[in-house]
């Protein structure tokens, strides 16, 4: 009805009003004439002398027009012009018995007949005043036309009586078509609003709606809550992110958020001390615990709602889960750290060779071309490591991208010695090499295996004084003596079963030195990211090497460990699966097939 023009509206409202008010009214209107047809019946039968028939007949047309106005009602033309209806039940009780009258040739002009029937059209159908007044004029027409032609009511009554007739019909009719046309207006008033009231909800409901999809499907989690850290309303997303499966899980748990949600409740001092200051928070980043106990990082925006005299009502705002944005800042600063780490031992070794020609004043320099080439290959190893470094931060999320090919380990360590000559000089140690010609090649990625020995020869320099005596070997063992290692020392592969161990053979690879050991529980953690070397007074790395370290071993399908009590020694350890690389589920190996 909302889209029906508001006259075109009430026009359909009143019809309807009209059909509904006519079915009682012809209804009790039957009753009626069927009383007075009764009355007549028993006046016939006990007042003969008083009885005339023309009453039986006139109430008898009476009954007749009234049933057919209600058999017509259930019709389509009933239902079209009710209007008709509603003449047709008024002139059944008014002209039906006027002409009854007439055709008796009796002058009554029956005033109390006519009387009720405006009465009970203006009380039982108070609608469409002009059809009242059409009624009260068809009749008072024919009633004048009838005594015009007979000269029944004329003769029979003054001209004083017919006038005071006349005056009491007139404020008789008035009366009742006043009243139904004010209540008509009021009905109309009253119908337009009801209609606004309902066109107003209606929007009410499809804003409701609006919102409440919004509020429903939103990525991010919407909340109020009350000072006093009590969640008043929450939405699917932002139960998702605490880690309910309901809203109204958020709302019953948490009566205490700082005490239950924050890991530092500190930070919800911070966050509601700023929101009594500005009333609004943006990018508020801090740790909560989800149901399950695990951690996660959530960035909030927020705003006080205050009453009129500035009393905080409750806070809102919205959620957003930053745990992978965090992880990503966190694989940027790996990524920087790592850069500098493993590009620092070749730069070393280069700007030592640079200071000690810088030191010859005025003499003419020659270069050997030993130095020349070593430099090469140095420059060369650096812009491979730049190129891996990319890779593994682009592919962080993904594991290290092997690049893999049958390498010969010993030209491996050679290159990474002669890489750290310079360092090993400067701190006057002295390092064997025990690897044999005929040691097995491997499936692996030389650069990233360049890494690892150089990680592992520069660590034993930087933590040890001067003098220090390395041995780095390699040699090929079988499954049995595989088991054996993985229960000595810091493991930081994966767990490979017992009956896979014994079926396989590889190189194990070491790097012993003499000096001053690392305590067990150094151990267990060296080889976390970011954990300071053994030493830490001599180092000035951020704990990368290490960790790097077993990252490139794991991915090769290898295990990395350290053997290592104070005043002992360390033996840092890996292994390299043969005769194939078994890669882990995180690694990508892209075999080259045309090597350089």
């Amino acid at each position: 009805m909302s889209d029906v023009p508001a006259l075109a509206a009430y026009e359909m409202w009143r019809n309807r009003f009209l059909r509904d008010r006519l079915r009682p009214a012809v209804r009790i209107a039957m009753f009626f004439a069927l009383t007075i047809i009764i009355y007549l019946l028993g006046e016939a039968i006990f007042a003969p002398r008083e009885f005339k028939i023309v009453y039986l007949y006139t109430s008898a047309a009476v009954e007749l027009g009234l049933l057919t106005c209600l058999i017509l009602q259930k019709s389509s033309i009933g239902q079209r012009y009710p209007g008709l209806l509603f003449l047709g039940f008024s002139w059944s009780l008014t002209v039906v018995v006027q002409i009854g009258l007439a055709l008796a040739k009796m002058g009554e002009v029956p005033v109390l007949t006519w009387s009720l029937t405006f009465l009970t059209q203006a009380t039982l159908m108070p609608v469409r005043w002009p059809l009242h007044l059409i009624s009260q004029l068809g009749v008072l027409l024919c009633h004048v036309g009838i005594n015009l032609v007979l000269n029944l009511s004329f003769a029979k009554y003054s001209a004083f009586r017919l006038s005071g007739f006349y005056l009491y019909l007139f404020w008789f009719c008035l009366i009742c078509d006043l009243s139904v046309c004010w209540y008509d207006r009021l009905q109309k008033a009253e119908f337009n609003t009801r209609r606004e009231l309902e066109s107003a909800y209606q929007k009410l409901e499809v804003a409701e709606a609006k919102y409440r999809s919004i509020f429903e499907n939103a990525g991010e989690g919407i909340f109020q809550s009350t000072p006093d850290g009590r969640y008043i309303t929450a939405n699917p997303a932002l139960a998702r992110i605490y880690g309910f499966d309901y809203p109204e899980e958020v709302t019953a748990k948490f009566t205490d958020i700082d005490r239950q949600l924050y890991v530092d409740s500190i930070r919800r001092i911070e966050f509601v001390k700023s929101l009594e200051q500005s009333d609004k928070v943006s990018d508020f980043e801090f740790q909560i615990y989800r149901s399950d106990g695990t951690i996660v990082w959530i960035s909030e925006k927020a705003r006080a709602v205050r009453d009129t005299d500035g009393k905080v009502l409750y806070y809102e705002g919205l959620v957003e889960d930053i745990t992978q944005r965090k992880q990503a800042q966190e694989s940027l600063r790996l990524f920087i750290h790592a850069l500098s780490h493993d590009l620092r031992n070749p730069v070393s070794g280069m700007l030592m060779v640079l200071k000690n020609w810088q030191k010859k004043n005025g003499e003419s320099i020659e270069i050997p071309r030993s130095v020349l080439e070593r430099m090469i290959q140095g420059s060369e190893q650096q812009l491979r490591l730049i190129n891996s470094l990319l890779e593994v931060h682009a592919g962080e999320l993904r594991g290290l991208v092997l690049y893999c090919d049958v390498v010969d380990l010993r030209a491996v360590v050679a290159a990474a010695v002669s890489d750290l000559e310079p360092l090993i000089n400067d701190n006057e140690a002295t390092l064997k090499l025990l690897i044999s010609e005929d040691l097995p090649a491997v499936k692996a990625d030389a650069t990233q295996l360049w890494r690892v020995w150089s990680n592992l020869i520069a660590n034993a320099l930087k933590h040890n004084g001067p003098g220090l005596n390395l041995t780095v070997s390699a040699k090929v063992i079988e499954g049995g003596e595989l088991s054996a290692i993985g229960d000595v020392g810091k493991n930081g592969g994966s767990p490979v079963p017992n009956s896979e161990i014994s079926k396989m053979s590889a190189i194990r690879c070491t790097v012993e030195d003499d000096g001053v050991g690392i305590s067990p529980e150094q151990c267990e953690h060296l080889f976390d990211l970011y954990v300071r070397g053994y030493q830490s007074r001599h180092s000035m790395g951020l704990g990368l090497g290490l960790y790097l370290c077993r990252q490139i071993i794991t991915a090769h399908g290898g295990e990395i460990g350290v053997i290592s009590s104070p005043g002992a020694g360390t033996i840092f350890w890996f292994t390299l699966p043969l005769p194939a690389a078994k890669f882990s589920t995180n690694s990508q190996c892209t075999l080259n097939q045309n090597p350089a």
